[in-house]
């Protein structure tokens, strides 16, 4: 029998094998980036980079001069900072040293003193100078940038005090910069001290106060607090003494102000 093909008509493709296979493949490529616009996005990157690098070259060769100068002119420093410490500071801070020991010497020889003639004497030897050597006064002006300079101005402040030149005294306690949880407090109560002196009750107070909250501990706060209190009572502030009084009960009961303590609290209530 003859055979005809309807018009519009196309013979159904065989199937090939793995035809199934192969769509369920390309599933999953579709989600796939193209290897080529891979590479291609990489290059563009490293392109990018490139760019950068030319530019940041450029602005580096325009400004090599700038820069050259700049690190140079860093290491100058650094290596001018170490000499300076090695060549200046340091034989600086030795004579200092060696200066002050003297003035130490008579500065404790006058707190040990009975005699207050003799405590005079040897505080004026702080402050003046002896056995050639520079006074405490000199050497806190001379070395100001030393450890030794610094402590200078300790020793100065507290024998002016002593010798009753209460300006000097707190001139020089009041440069006095402490590394210690003692020496501080003293200058900052010392301070207070030279205050009362000169009847300035109101700044007194302030410095007493400052001096007891400086660096809490058993000797310092308790001394501090209780001269607080007294000049409180002084200034007719009795609200205020029994605060410090009575913190001096309750936190330092050990401490010798604290054996007449109960009377002065019942004084001020």
């Amino acid at each position: 029998m003859a055979t005809y093909n309807k018009r519009g008509y196309k013979a159904p493709k065989e199937k090939e094998e793995g035809d199934e296979n192969v769509k369920m493949d390309n599933q999953f490529l579709e989600d796939v980036p193209n290897v080529d616009e891979k590479e291609s996005a990489t290059a563009r990157t490293f392109d990018a980079l490139d760019q950068t690098a030319s530019r940041t070259e450029e602005w580096v060769a325009r400004n090599q001069k700038f820069i050259l100068g700049f690190l140079g002119g860093a290491a100058l420093m650094t290596i001018g900072y170490l000499l300076y410490q090695k060549f200046v500071v340091e034989p600086n801070e030795q004579k200092a040293t060696d200066d002050l020991y003297v003035a130490q010497q008579n500065f404790q020889a006058a707190v040990d003193a009975q005699d207050p003639k003799v405590q005079d004497s040897l505080f004026m030897l702080v402050v003046k100078g002896a056995e050639g050597k520079q006074s405490a006064v000199d050497l806190a002006s001379q070395y100001s940038g030393t450890d030794s300079g610094n402590l200078a101005n300790y020793y100065a402040g507290i024998a002016y005090l002593n010798l009753k030149k209460y300006d000097e005294a707190i001139k020089f306690l009041e440069a006095y910069k402490a590394n210690d949880d003692f020496t501080g407090p003293i200058a900052v109560g010392a301070i207070g001290d030279a205050y009362a002196q000169k009847k300035d009750n109101a700044k007194a107070l302030e410095y007493y106060e400052k001096a007891a909250r400086a660096k809490a501990n058993e000797f310092t706060t308790p001394r501090y607090l209780y001269k607080a209190g007294v000049m409180c009572v002084e200034m007719g502030k009795k609200a205020d003494a029994l605060k410090y009084f009575t913190e001096i009960k309750e936190q330092y009961e050990s401490a010798p102000e604290a054996q007449q303590i109960d009377a002065l609290i019942g004084m001020v209530k």
